[in-house]
């Protein structure tokens, strides 16, 4: 059974001061073979990608991180939003000389890699969604009111229990709902207000209808995914994109890979073998 509450032993940690925020990550595996870097969901950090980092070591080199306000990333420094944090993790991987990377994102960790392959589709090998919907859709105007209605709420919601809420709505195994928690605590309340905010402005009534992605794409949820509107978008996104492989994980809810992770690990491992071919 994968340990959530602690970072594999094997991984070294690393920072990269960047704009008021001490970027930090960790590196491990095989230091000759594609790099694969693992961006987590809000609220959560390094440690959610612990199964799957432990599983593609031996055969890949591995990356992950606290985005900046999340886990050791703290202070949050000049602010959050995914175009920042995008900028982040093409930043470290200027400083390790990564040209070329196979990206792996969860929920807001999806997000950073969108815009990461918007701003440089050439570093990005391949792609690995969980739980999370594109940002080439164009959402409806309730939809997004939806979305911003709920940031007042988020202000004035004990902390404690907002945090103990968010565990349970985003896992469904013990093991996974006290990391969860664990991790959300971490970070200050108003810090997580100003992160929401940017996962608000991920999506729009607009759209980008160009963003289109030429590179191997796999894109997974969970079978009791509640977050958004990814379950009835997923399967939609997967229709417009040819490269696409679509699955749904199992006995999971949004953090899929931590819930089910033999499930995960096996479809993604199955994925990496067809994109080396």
């Amino acid at each position: 059974m994968t340990d959530y509450q602690q970072t594999p032993s094997f991984l070294s940690q690393h920072s990269l001061l960047r704009e008021g925020c001490p970027l930090h990550y960790w590196i491990g595996g095989a230091a000759d073979r594609p790099w694969i870097i693992f961006l987590h969901g809000a609220t959560m950090d390094h440690r959610m990608f612990n199964a799957q980092v432990e599983a593609l070591a031996p055969t890949y080199r591995v990356l992950t991180w606290d985005a900046r306000g999340h886990g050791k990333s703290q202070p949050i420094g000049a602010g959050f939003s995914l175009e920042r944090c995008a900028d982040d993790m093409l930043a470290i991987l200027d400083a390790l000389g990564v040209n070329h990377a196979i990206l792996c994102g969860q929920s807001l960790g999806s997000y950073i890699a969108q815009h990461i392959y918007r701003k440089a589709p050439a570093r990005v090998q391949a792609m690995i969604v969980i739980g999370a919907t594109p940002l080439a859709k164009a959402y409806s105007r309730w939809e997004i009111w939806a979305l911003k209605a709920s940031l007042p709420l988020f202000r004035v919601w004990p902390y404690k229990h907002f945090t103990q809420t968010i565990a349970n709505s985003t896992a469904r195994t013990p093991l996974v709902r006290a990391y969860a928690l664990q991790a959300a605590r971490q970070i200050a309340g108003s810090d997580f207000a100003t992160i929401w905010q940017a996962v608000t402005l991920a999506v729009n009534e607009r759209g980008d209808p160009a963003l289109r992605f030429d590179v191997p794409l796999l894109l997974l949820h969970g079978d009791h995914d509640q977050a958004g509107t990814i379950r009835r978008d997923m399967p939609q996104w997967a229709k417009w994109e040819k490269s696409a492989t679509y699955r749904v994980i199992p006995d999971a809810a949004h953090n899929a890979n931590q819930d089910n992770p033999e499930f995960t690990n096996q479809i993604i491992q199955t994925f990496l073998q067809s994109i080396e071919e």
